[in-house]
């Protein structure tokens, strides 16, 4: 059986419909930067998605290389992830979606090291005809956040941000976003598959004790 990190790992990736506490430690993902509106059909974002998708597969299918990764076993890729911001707000702007900056990520096994990693990036850019260049190896220590999963379209989480933000106050706790700690966003709904009204998303914020 494949490990499946949302399996394994439920309490990063599944969390309950109401506002948790969680401390997240640290991790290394695949990750592509970029800015402008995610909708774009074939802009920026979508590109990354791409090449994340290619590196991330190679790594998984390396065994069937001459490449042989210690401590490797068989694991499922896991969700698309994302951590977003706009320039010069405090907040998000849902409606300005031209606006935004955005890490795109996919986590990694703990025994996929730096040289695995760039092995993978040559190996995906020179079999799938793809420029995989702008793939970065990325260590993400999140720490002490709250999340929650949402319901539905990416248009509606305000409200659901809006729940967070309250409980974050009544409960001795301040968000703490900074130019390294920022709104996250974990994928569990196929979105070409799944109609938005059914999607599910995690919601991830860091907050500090005040």
């Amino acid at each position: 059986m494949a490990f499946d990190f949302k399996k394994e790992y439920k309490e990063f990736y599944m969390p309950k419909n109401k506002p948790e506490v969680i401390t997240v430690p640290p991790a290394n993902y695949i990750a592509v930067r970029g800015k402008g509106n995610p909708n774009e059909e074939g802009g920026a974002y979508q590109q990354a998605i791409g090449v994340l998708y290619a590196v991330a597969y190679t790594l998984k299918m390396s065994y069937k290389t001459d490449h042989q990764i210690d401590g490797f076993y068989d694991y499922m890729v896991p969700p698309l992830e994302g951590f977003w911001w706009q320039e010069g707000i405090n907040g998000i702007d849902y409606f300005d979606k031209s606006a935004f900056c955005w890490i795109s990520v996919i986590r990694l096994p703990d025994f996929i090291t730096k040289e695995d990693f760039d092995w993978a990036v040559d190996t995906a850019t020179q079999k799938k005809k793809l420029d995989c260049s702008k793939a970065e190896f990325l260590t993400i220590d999140e720490g002490l956040c709250v999340q929650i999963m949402h319901h539905g379209s990416f248009d509606d989480e305000p409200a659901t941000v809006e729940i967070m933000d309250r409980f974050v106050k009544e409960n001795g706790y301040e968000n703490d976003m900074s130019d390294i700690r920022l709104h996250h966003e974990i994928y569990l709904s196929d979105a070409r598959k799944v109609s938005p009204e059914k999607w599910r998303t995690v919601i991830r914020h860091p907050i500090k004790r005040v």
